[in-house]
């Protein structure tokens, strides 16, 4: 990845609709070739998708719950129960398998406490754990989708 996918690559994580020829224009070249470039970095996977990101605000998801989860046995089975269970979820919006003393770490983004409370009620009824414990995000103080590009 030189210099000019690195730019190209950086509009697009500040926003995906930006029109090709500005992009082009910012990076120095012209239309055609920067289009192709895109093509080839969805191609080889540098660019997974182009999306629109929603406002969790405005969306009435006011509530960032982390679950910290620990499996109840530690198997393939259990694994593919759990991960069939968290898909089904909309409000469980990640799922990261961890090192340490929680086996999984979960996001979820909810209208309020009581529909929260139901997703968990959801959660628990899916598979069996050791341990389930969530913490509530108070504020958020940073967030983005944009990946640093200084290590392509």
């Amino acid at each position: 990845m030189d210099t000019i996918d690195k730019g190209i690559l950086a509009h697009l994580q500040r926003d995906s609709a930006t029109p090709v020829s500005d992009i082009a224009e910012s990076v120095g070249l012209s239309s055609t070739p920067c289009w192709r470039r895109i093509k080839k970095l969805e191609e080889e996977g540098a660019v997974r998708r182009r999306v629109a990101l929603a406002d969790k605000g405005a969306l009435n998801l006011n509530l960032t719950a982390f679950v910290a989860v620990k499996a109840a046995r530690h198997s393939e089975t259990w694994v593919e129960k759990f991960a069939k269970a968290v898909r089904r979820i909309p409000e469980v919006v990640e799922v990261h398998r961890m090192s340490g003393d929680v086996d999984y770490l979960m996001k979820v983004v909810a209208p309020d406490m009581a529909h929260f409370d139901r997703i968990y009620k959801r959660l628990i009824s899916a598979a069996e754990y050791s341990d389930v414990t969530s913490t509530f995000s108070m504020e958020e103080l940073k967030y983005t989708t944009e990946l640093p590009l200084d290590y392509a």
